[in-house]
Formats: structure tokens, sequence, C-alpha cells
């Protein structure tokens, strides 16, 4: 079995495709900030808003691969752990999975240890779930116990990063990823000598949550959060424009409708019925983009080579591949929506 941190020449290949898809799943994708190149080992520590779109974006800061932790519970069946591996993820239990599922951490993070020891970064969503706010959960101790356990044997870096969306739920918003001035695990221990480990731990989230919440819409989670969320991102009508442009572009939308039916119906189909945690909807989306784009390409590189000149069937797979965004675009001209002030 190969080591996660070990070059794969078939997820390089893919990766291209992924990272189209994720950009290709939002109007505008802002990256700021950056990860640190001096040497250090690289904790990358995101909130966690948006299910797998979080990871997807995060991916977007570097060319090179980055590993993940992801809740144990998703690597009970043997195929998808495998996939999962393949993808550069690893098992991270969480309290609440149980003792035994906690136990098994032990053998995890010697893993991650060997990937930050072979210059590859580790992400890890340190408040341990995700949630559709504008806010920020507590940080779980497990993120500072790995980055002071790393510290150890090699200076480490702990990355707090902000990720921001103008919407979780409609496909195709805008997405802000920014990345802050790292925490340098070393000093910070250096500078806490005199703590026991209980404080160093509750000292290191409390600045690691702080920094995050620097970098995000930060709301406090109260009984007036959906007061202030109106008040700095509000929710605005569509223009008055976009209605004759609806009507001008509807041909468009027409065809783009029909070019990808099987995978936007699809979606839309879990989407509404078979999801219980509406937070996944644009991950279900991207998934649809992702594998079934390469799927409708071939047929409808098969029919139009078949039923067009040679031209004309370029002219069709060219635009098919815009024809999933266009879709999704279209019906967006009529909802309201949200800017990032």
């Amino acid at each position: 079995m190969h080591e996660i941190w070990e070059k794969d020449r078939l997820y390089s290949f893919l990766r291209h495709w992924v990272d189209w898809c994720t950009r290709r799943s939002f109007r505008k994708l802002e990256v700021s900030g950056s990860l640190p190149t001096d040497g250090r080992a690289i904790i990358i520590a995101p909130n966690h808003c948006n299910t797998l779109m979080d990871a997807l974006v995060v991916l977007q800061a570097r060319k090179e691969p980055t590993a993940f932790g992801a809740r144990a519970d998703i690597f009970n069946k043997s195929a998808a752990a495998r996939a999962l591996r393949f993808l550069k993820i690893l098992p991270i239990a969480r309290q609440r999975d149980g003792f035994h599922a906690v136990a098994k951490n032990l053998e995890v993070i010697p893993q991650i240890y060997d990937v930050l020891h072979h210059d590859m970064p580790f992400c890890i969503f340190p408040e341990g779930r995700h949630r559709t706010m504008h806010s920020l959960l507590p940080i779980r101790k497990g993120v500072v116990r790995l980055s002071v356990g790393n510290a150890e044997t090699q200076p480490t870096a702990l990355v707090p990063v902000g990720l921001d969306y103008t919407d979780f739920f409609r496909y195709r918003g805008m997405c802000r990823i920014r990345f802050g001035e790292p925490i340098d695990v070393n000093a910070y221990v250096a500078a806490h000598q005199g703590e026991g480990k209980t404080e160093l731990y509750e000292g290191l989230s409390a600045e690691l949550s702080k920094r995050i919440s620097e970098l995000i819409v930060y709301l406090p989670d109260d009984e007036h959060y959906e007061e202030r969320l109106d008040v700095i991102m509000p929710l605005k009508e569509p223009s008055w424009w976009k209605y004759p442009l609806a009507v001008f572009t509807a041909p468009f939308f027409v065809l783009s409708a029909l070019l990808t039916l099987p995978m936007w119906g699809v979606a839309e189909w879990i989407c509404h019925f078979k999801l219980g945690d509406k937070a996944f909807s644009n991950s279900v989306r991207y998934l649809l983009k992702l594998v079934g784009t390469p799927l409708m390409l071939f047929i409808w590189g098969v029919l139009g080579f078949i039923f067009l000149p040679w031209w004309g069937a370029v002219a069709l797979l060219l635009y098919f591949l815009c024809s999933y965004s266009i879709f999704y675009d279209w019906l967006n001209l009529f909802a309201r929506s949200r800017r990032f002030p």
C-alpha cells in the first residue's frame, strides 16, 4: 500500500479535472494569502461551513497535493476507505463517535506526522463539524494536540484559514478563501513553558479561533444573528436588467438544460428528496458535474460526430463544457443574493 505522501500519477492527472470543476462551481473564487514556504511543517486549519466544498477550495492554495482529515465513520466500508486513502484523506474519530473509535486515532496520528515530515501539508477542520453560518464553533483540542505533538520533532506552522460563501445552498455563488498569518507553534510552546498541557491547549485554541474569526465575515451565534447578517450582507432582490437578460438568453438556457439534463436532473432530485442535511446540496451538484461531465461528453461526442459536421460536433462539445454553469447561472438571475461586505 502506498504511503499518502508518495507521488501518484493518477492522482496528479485527476487533480487537474477536480480543480477545473471546483473553479467552475463558483461564479467567482477569490484566494488571498498563501501557505508558508520556509520549510516548516504546515497544518491548515479552516472554518467548516460548506461540507465537501470547503476541502475543495482549500486545495486551490497549491498545485501540489494536500492531505486531509475526515470523520472516521465514512471509512467504515473497505471500498470507501481505499478511495479516500487514494484521495489522501485520513480518518479522524470524534469524541461523540465513542471510546473505541477515538482509540483508533492512536494509529492515525503517526501517519499524519509522517505526512508532515515529508513536506505535505495536512488540513484538519478544527471545529469538528460543519455548520452553514457565518460564525465559528468552539475549536476542538485535536488540532492543537496534533500541532504541539508535531512541533516536538520539527518546526511547525499552524495556518488559520477563513472560508466565506455568499450562499451555502445555491450553486455558482461566490467564494472567498483567506490564508492568515501562521502561528509558529514552536515559538508559542516556548513562550508558555510554565503552563500545563490543558492551559497550553486552551490558549492555542483561543488564539486559533481569534485568527480564523478575523478572516471571515464573523457574526456571533446568538438571537440577533439573522439581523446582523441582513445588515452586513443584505439579501438583495434581482436587478431590473436581469429580467430582459433572462429573456434574451432563454434559448441558451434551454439548450444547456437539455444537454445536461441527466446531470442537473439527478442532482436536484437528490437535493430535494434524498438529502437529510441540505448543507450537502452544492457538494452533490459538484459531484454530478465531476462524474457526469466526462460521461455526457462522450455521449454527445459520439452523437455529434455522427450527425453533425466535424466543426459542428466540436462546437457542441465546447458549449457542453459550459452548459452546466450556464444552466445554474440563468436560474440565479431570478434569485435574491448576498454580497461580501
